[in-house]
């Protein structure tokens, strides 16, 4: 079923950020002392300049206070420099982390679940996503932190200078609480919703590019202009709902921000005629709360940024549920017998695609699987790789079943290769390895020499310097698809017509490639040129998506049912 991944609960979010402190504690710790000693010191200015103007009120010197207050300007300056460094420095560490869980929750997800997710939901997820939690970490997180402590101890302060000042000016800070309240209450739904658009435009976009020639061939461009101005609106009105949010939340808490300072004044002159204070403390408890002003809009400012970055926090860590929905399988198969058992599955709300099926592959067996077009041969294929789970019954390699396999260990088992190879823009040492991170050159050299790709020897310190990529031709860049299939070392490939897309001489090249990958392993073939079933130890016969005659080529042939069908299909009329 085609959909998009799952997200994060709160819950699970805030376990997740407890994890990424708990891999750097000295940092952390370091950045939140440094953070707390350095808005300490931004209280000594205040208090001392109170200080100052009752002294000068009573006749006194101010030397020393004056001195003072200057050395605690210096020491915050000091403080706040080192604790921004130390803390850049712990939220890089973090976002590398990030960005490294992410890659490898990428990787541990199950076959089945890529096949069925929307290509633009995960591309989303790793780069916008990605991006905006990683300049959260970077910008947002120190200064919100910075900010909330300076707050909470300039707040601390009004209090000890004069509590019934405190109270006021604390008083006056509840219409900031009820703004923040009401939109915390809605930002998170506003922010995954418009990270959704995101992603179904991202989808949308990556479907046009690819399918683009299509698409003017059919004479599709309206529709899908049409198709994607829609996409845009929906995208459009998420973003304008976020945009109402910060629209009542930004005035509403400036408003509220100015009011302490005017209500301590007034209140401050009330208590002076009367002696309770002194014009030092009003003094104090105004500035205070006018260096609170500032804090207060710097929380402001970056709140958005930590809404949006929460949001795309808990789809980037919905990836974690995705990767551990596929169990982990209780022991290693203990040999290469595959067997499909009653095995049926369909797409979406589809009729069963596969039906019934039962089939045995013994070690070593070249098995050829052939049938009409839409028959479920190739998505047999894929069951019996484990891309696919079935939706009855059960396909299992050495007695374990085979969808309950992590990826890299069913891959150690069974390998599908089709029409369809990727290379990746890089060295070829670094294509290789992505089958065997181990292996070294030697092995390497090895592989390439047993699928026939000399043309490597003739590249720049051939396995290391010559980025390769998009300048390759495709026998070429299935060469090194194979060369990976070779350092795998599955015991099984099951091959989807690999060849099929290839011009006949490419094609021949790649076979004879392919025939030194296949050597020694069991090999089931999706046969759509029956020629390769003539080559078989058994043909299995597809129809309807079920297996209808199962044998070997002559004997199908003699038997006059489908298979033989098929065979003077292929040939014309010809037996």
């Amino acid at each position: 079923m085609i959909g998009d991944l799952p997200v994060a609960d709160r819950k699970h979010v805030r376990q997740a950020a407890l994890r990424l402190i708990r891999r750097d504690v000295p940092g952390f710790t370091a950045t939140l002392l440094l953070n707390g000693l350095a808005a300490a010191a931004a209280l000594v200015s205040p208090w001392l300049l109170g200080r100052i103007i009752d002294t000068i009120s009573a006749g006194g010197t101010i030397d020393l206070l004056a001195a003072m207050a200057v050395g605690g300007a210096l020491l915050q300056l000091i403080l706040s420099r080192y604790a921004e460094k130390i803390g850049t420095r712990f939220s890089e560490r973090t976002q590398e982390h990030i960005r490294q869980e992410f890659l490898d929750r990428v990787l541990a997800l199950p076959a089945a679940t890529v096949e069925h997710i929307r290509t633009g939901d995960l591309t989303a997820r790793g780069t916008t996503d990605v991006g905006v939690v990683g300049r959260t970490l970077r910008d947002a997180a120190p200064a919100v932190l910075i900010s909330a402590l300076q707050a909470l101890f300039l707040v601390a302060a009004v209090f000890l200078v004069d509590p019934l000042l405190g109270a006021c000016g604390l008083l006056a800070l509840a219409g900031i609480a009820a703004a923040s309240r009401w939109y915390l209450r809605r930002a998170r739904a506003a922010y995954l919703e418009e990270g959704a658009a995101r992603s179904e435009l991202a989808e949308h976009l990556a479907a046009n590019a690819a399918g683009a020639r299509t698409i003017q061939a059919l004479g599709l461009q309206d529709r899908r202009t049409r198709a994607a101005e829609r996409v845009i609106e929906r995208g459009r009105v998420a973003q304008l709902r976020t945009l109402f949010l910060r629209g009542v939340l930004w005035p509403s808490v400036e408003v509220s921000a100015l009011l302490p300072p005017v209500l301590v004044l007034l209140l401050g002159g009330v208590l002076l005629d009367g002696g309770r204070v002194t014009l030092g403390a009003v003094v104090s408890c105004v500035l205070y709360l006018r260096q609170l002003q500032q804090p207060i809009e710097t929380i402001l400012i970056w709140m958005e940024q930590l809404q949006s970055s929460g949001a795309s926090f808990a789809r980037i860590e919905g990836l974690q549920s995705a990767a551990t929905q596929t169990a982990v399988a209780a022991a290693e198969p203990r040999d290469g017998h595959i067997v499909a058992t009653g095995v049926h599955f369909a797409y979406e709300s589809t009729d069963d695609v596969v039906t019934g099926v039962d089939l045995t592959v013994w070690p070593g067996e070249r098995l050829a699987i052939v049938g009409p077009s839409g028959a479920g041969k190739s998505t047999l294929g894929k069951l019996l790789a484990g891309i696919d789970r079935p939706r009855l019954g059960m396909v299992a390699v050495g007695s374990v079943p085979v969808a309950d396999l992590p990826p890299a260990q069913l891959r150690e088992h069974v390998v599908l290769v089709t029409q369809e190879q990727h290379l990746f823009l890089g060295i070829v040492r670094d294509n290789l390895r992505l089958a065997d991170p181990t292996a070294d050159d030697d092995q390497l050299e090895k592989a390439l020499a047993a699928v026939g790709a000399d043309w490597v020897a003739s590249l720049d310190d051939e396995l290391g310097s010559h980025t390769v990529g998009s300048e390759l031709g495709p026998d070429r860049v299935q060469q090194l698809a194979l060369a990976r299939v070779i350092l795998a070392d599955p015991h099984t490939v099951i091959l989807d017509e690999a060849t099929a897309m290839l011009d006949p001489r490419t094609a021949r090249r790649a076979e004879r490639s392919l025939a030194a990958v296949l050597e020694g392993r069991t090999v089931i073939a999706i046969a759509h040129r029956l020629h390769t079933a003539r080559d078989a130890d058994r043909v299995v016969v597809m129809e309807g998506g079920r297996v209808v005659e199962v044998g070997a080529h002559d004997e199908l042939v003699a038997a006059g049912g489908v298979y033989e069908a098929l065979w003077r299909s292929w040939h014309g009329s010809r037996p």
